[in-house]
């Protein structure tokens, strides 16, 4: 480490060697579990694959929350996995905790050449650009052939995350309506087209149509600054709360949502929204 990296270390009121020393002592912590538990040594980068998913997922619930304190144990659960798969990387000889921070530190630098290169102040919409075409200019010198700016979206993220992302690599480039009237009409034509084709009874292109209708509200949500990810997971939140509403002034009744007409499920679940 260069002195004058080591000085800007040392400048933040002590924070950043504080943060040092834990991560080397939770990379401490994890060579010990690695020799001596062991489940921890039973484990390869195939069976680490649930949990990390599980540990992401219970940061969102945290964040979703807006709970610091359990966001805080949930991020550091997820560390744990990004240390736990670089140290079973390292035991095999591929690369250690070390690359991967100097991995992304670098890569930060070389596509924020406004902050750490000699491009000076550009506004949001050029940082976004830029940063499209240094990555794409990354794959070509990796060796990618015919590198897209779509490149990048993995395919196993939630289809509505993939939807959002991929849209937005395009818009990018150029490719997207000029205003949000255009979006809203998308949404509108797709409409038009699934109810063509639950008339024609076709099952295939229902599922074709209905996807184009989410990828186009996916397209709004992007617009209009509301991840569509987010947002379903707000109102799938909320069905949840106000069913066991409506369910638990039901069963009081010793009923169930089978047991009333469509009016009354109405007026309960109104009544469910109203109480939150």
């Amino acid at each position: 480490m260069s002195s004058d990296r080591s000085a800007k270390i040392e400048s933040v009121d002590g924070a950043q060697p504080e943060a040092a020393r834990e991560l080397l002592r939770l990379l401490d912590v994890m060579r010990r579990l690695r020799e001596g538990c062991p489940w921890d040594r039973e484990q390869d980068l195939r069976s680490l694959r649930p949990y990390l998913v599980e540990e992401t997922y219970e940061v969102l619930d945290a964040m979703d929350a807006d709970d610091l304190g359990a966001l805080r144990e949930e991020l550091g659960d997820l560390l744990f996995q990004i240390v736990f798969q670089s140290c079973i990387a390292e035991e095999r000889g591929a690369f250690g905790m070390a690359e991967v921070i100097a991995g992304i530190a670098g890569k930060l630098e070389s596509r924020h050449p406004h902050v750490f290169g000699e491009l000076g102040r550009i506004d949001a919409e050029t940082a976004l650009r830029n940063w499209a075409a240094i990555k794409k200019e990354e794959r070509r010198r990796a060796g990618v052939a015919r590198p897209s700016a779509l490149d990048g979206v993995p395919r196993d993220a939630p289809a509505l995350l993939r939807a959002e992302r991929l849209s937005e690599k395009a818009a990018r480039t150029g490719f997207d309506w000029r205003e949000r009237g255009g979006v809203r009409a998308k949404i509108d034509e797709e409409l038009r087209e699934l109810d063509d084709a639950i008339a024609g009874g076709d099952r295939v292109r229902i599922e074709e149509e209905l996807g184009d209708v989410l990828f186009s509200l996916c397209n709004l949500a992007r617009w209009m600054g509301t991840p569509a990810e987010g947002a379903l997971r707000g109102a799938i939140d909320r069905f949840d709360r106000r069913f066991r509403h409506v369910e638990a002034s039901l069963e009081a009744e010793g009923k169930s949502p089978r047991d009333v007409d469509d009016a009354e499920l109405d007026r309960r679940w109104q009544r469910a929204k109203r109480e939150g």
